[in-house]
């Protein structure tokens, strides 16, 4: 096509796209946690094999995607950075695909809340007899199936080496962030979405489905620089420390505790 393209016309083409990529049954079949052991095994084999790390089936963040300042309920999309954004919540494997991904809590929603209402929090702990684990950062809350950093732990003992790898893990949802966005530059914290909430939600979930179908067929996309990774860490919410139960706590300790005592055994 000769000479530039009407707003209108493009508009319409992002619109038709982003309504077809966000059809439930394309998001099913691009955008799928493990739902059987089966399908779980192999996710933690991948794990394994590249970490040593046994039992996981994801890493897990949130990523704050600027927004223009939306015209109702300004305030649940205001966060502590002082710009408007979508809180969108990701599950990552180990090959940096997405395999969950909410788009539809404002900027001022906190991670561990987010995660609190997800379908696959309830997915983890009905499983039966199966040990599971996703990765996060200390914003989250110690569980079963959730394992975080240990607080304070003394570098080169058995905690401090559980946080080194635990960390060198959990880098995998800031890779998978990173090409993400640097394949679809519109969800770069720096730059702004300019629609209402609800159309830029389906906007990044139809980012994510192009960026699985990438990554399924081996096309390689564009990291983001240093200078934008460190644009991008400024502009992103500081994590709070997410409050526990106590009961919930022991258990999630114990889990914790039997993991490092494994990986322990593991290096003698």
């Amino acid at each position: 096509m000769d000479g530039p393209m009407a707003q209108q016309t493009v508009s319409r083409c992002l619109q038709e796209v982003t309504t077809a990529l966000n059809a439930p049954h394309i998001l099913r079949k691009h955008i799928r946690f493990p739902q059987n052991r089966n399908e779980r095994n192999l996710i933690k084999q991948k794990f394994y094999d590249k970490y040593g790390l046994p039992a996981v089936v994801g890493c897990i963040d949130c990523s704050h995607v600027a927004i223009v300042r939306p015209s109702e309920h300004e305030e649940r999309y205001f966060n502590r950075k002082h710009f408007h954004s979508i809180n969108t919540q990701v599950i990552c494997d180990s090959d940096l695909l997405i395999t969950n991904v909410d788009a539809s809590y404002g900027g001022a929603t906190h991670d561990a809340y987010i995660w609190r209402e997800c379908e696959i929090r309830n997915h983890l702990e009905g499983l039966q007899d199966e040990t599971v684990y996703l990765l996060g950062d200390s914003g989250y809350a110690l569980r079963e199936h959730m394992m975080t950093p240990v607080d304070n732990a003394v570098e080169n003992s058995p905690e401090g080496r559980y946080n080194y790898l635990q960390k060198r893990v959990r880098c995998t949802i800031e890779r998978t962030f990173g090409v993400l966005k640097g394949r679809w530059r519109c969800l770069l914290a720096a730059r702004e979405l300019h629609y209402c909430p609800e159309t830029a939600g389906k906007i990044i979930l139809a980012c994510c489905v192009l960026h699985n179908m990438c990554i399924r067929a081996g096309i390689e996309g564009p990291e983001l620089t240093e200078e934008e990774h460190q644009s991008e860490r400024t502009r992103q919410v500081p994590f709070e420390t997410a409050a526990s139960s106590t009961q919930a706590l022991q258990a999630g300790r114990r889990a914790r505790n039997s993991l490092i005592q494994m990986l322990e055994r593991n290096r003698r």
